[in-house]
């Protein structure tokens, strides 16, 4: 047997500096490349998508108390808020408290509330968002641009625009999409009401 026999069937005993070396460099940066991973999706969630807790039951019967909803923060960033968007915006009225509400005013338009039934432009405002558990009027007002005009669905029963006003954009969270939770309430949120109470 020669010595370089020897020498591949038994290396020497001890640590390869050299070895050891170049696999700890591999684990760092594998480790901060994975790290700058993680953070990166993270902000990307962050601006794009947001969990919310629906608080109290203004919303009812579209949404109910302790339900939880995955709100859209991309959507007004390329396009603008429609009609029927359910919404979650910061309170003008209460800072740091996030609301949730459905649009029924755009800019521009005039709107006015006689015992419950809503006009848009001197026009009775589509049954579909209207609801009948209601009976409170509002004078007639020009929506501002960049401003909104946000109910909630318990119309009787919320603080929303007949309340404390017009809402600006820049409140604007983003759109609630889907209800995540509880999950036999799971879905895509509507831009109608489709449970209106009947007359």
């Amino acid at each position: 047997m020669t010595d370089s026999e020897e020498y591949s069937r038994n290396p020497p005993e001890g640590p390869q500096p050299a070895i050891i070396h170049i696999e700890w460099r591999t684990f760092v940066r594998e480790l901060v490349e994975s790290l700058g991973l993680a953070i990166l999706l993270f902000f990307v969630l962050q601006s794009t998508i947001q969990n919310t807790r629906v608080e109290g039951s203004s919303m009812e019967p579209t949404l109910h108390n302790n339900q939880y909803v995955l709100v859209d923060k991309l959507s007004y960033r390329l396009g603008i808020p429609q009609r029927g968007d359910v919404i979650v915006f910061h309170a003008p009225t209460e800072p740091g408290k996030d609301l949730i509400k459905r649009i029924i005013g755009l800019p521009g338009e005039k709107i006015e509330i006689q015992q419950g039934k809503i006009y848009i432009n001197d026009q009775l405002m589509d049954p579909r968002y209207q609801l009948n558990t209601y009976t409170y009027s509002l004078p007639s007002q020009v929506i501002g641009q960049d401003q909104y005009f946000v109910l909630g669905d318990n119309r009787g029963n919320s603080n929303d625009s007949h309340i404390w006003g017009l809402l600006p954009r820049e409140n604007i969270v983003g759109k609630a999409w889907i209800t995540l939770w509880p999950p036999q309430q799971w879905g895509v949120l509507q831009s109608v009401i489709t449970h209106a109470a009947n007359p």
